[in-house]
């Protein structure tokens, strides 16, 4: 059962040896959890979250040690990140959510909603969560050695909240364990197994750290998973690269957003 509260609500969440900055702006709308890029804040979701207004109570956090105010932990991991889902719904008195997820959030909200299908009330995924083999040998490499040469100025920023408090080697990891478990090995499967509404808003062109039309090979991974599962669509196509696509093209984010709680209130009527 999820507890609705009438009033915006900015706090910390403990979990782990960790707690995570979390606001959640009450309502009695759709839950919505927002999960942010590898090493992005919830503030890149407020322009989402402004076009979709009060029909939704909006659910957004720091993971760990990103923001101004998320803590460090030992733990950085994929199934860390997870967990911290469940968590921060655990605390707000969430039991149902949509997940609207972008980038490497969007791999977590696939696998969330996979494992949670009695919780979760469909997904909208950002540019993200598509099932094709980008890492080797090569590409760790030069991972590694882009977050070595970021490494160099992010201690800067880090004060603003604009980047991780994390070293080079645990932002490397964390990415090359992305590139792992979005092979289509790997998250073909969790993709076949979603059984609630998923809607993708796809980018184009290039992102940070990818070279020619890489990324559009990436993108088209999808095909198969849309042909193999009916309850996945891509909703649209913009025009905005990976970066910018939360701040150009938020409307089209927040159209998914409503099309999937339409969904969602059809199936609910039905079951009535």
């Amino acid at each position: 059962m999820t507890i609705s509260t009438s009033s915006t609500w900015t706090g910390m969440v403990p979990v782990d040896d960790t707690a995570l900055a979390v606001t959640d702006t009450g309502g009695p709308g759709i839950p919505v959890v927002y999960l942010n890029g590898q090493f992005a804040t919830q503030g890149y979701w407020r322009r989402v979250i402004a076009e979709l207004g009060a029909d939704f109570r909006h659910i957004s956090y720091d993971e760990r040690a990103r923001g101004r105010k998320s803590k460090r932990s030992a733990d950085y991991s994929f199934e860390a990140a997870v967990r911290d889902v469940d968590a921060v719904l655990a605390a707000r008195g969430v039991d149902q959510a949509m997940v609207v997820a972008w980038s490497y959030g969007a791999v977590v909200g696939a696998h969330w909603a996979n494992r949670n299908p009695e919780r979760a009330l469909g997904a909208v995924l950002v540019d993200g969560a598509f099932p094709y083999d980008w890492l080797d040998e090569a590409v760790e490499q030069r991972i590694r050695k882009l977050f070595r040469r970021l490494n160099l100025f992010m201690p800067l920023l880090r004060p603003t909240g604009l980047t991780p408090r994390m070293n080079a080697e645990q932002m490397a990891n964390s990415n090359i364990e992305l590139g792992r478990l979005s092979r289509e090995s790997e998250l073909g499967p969790v993709l076949d197994a979603i059984a609630v509404p998923v809607r993708y808003v796809v980018a184009s062109g290039a992102s940070l750290g990818s070279r020619g039309d890489e990324q559009e090979r990436i993108r088209a991974g999808l095909d198969a998973a849309t042909a193999r599962n009916p309850h996945i669509r891509i909703a649209a196509k913009v025009t905005s690269n990976h970066g910018a696509i939360l701040k150009k093209d938020f409307r089209a984010v927040a159209e998914a957003v409503r099309e999937v709680a339409a969904l969602r209130h059809g199936h609910d009527q039905q079951s009535v």
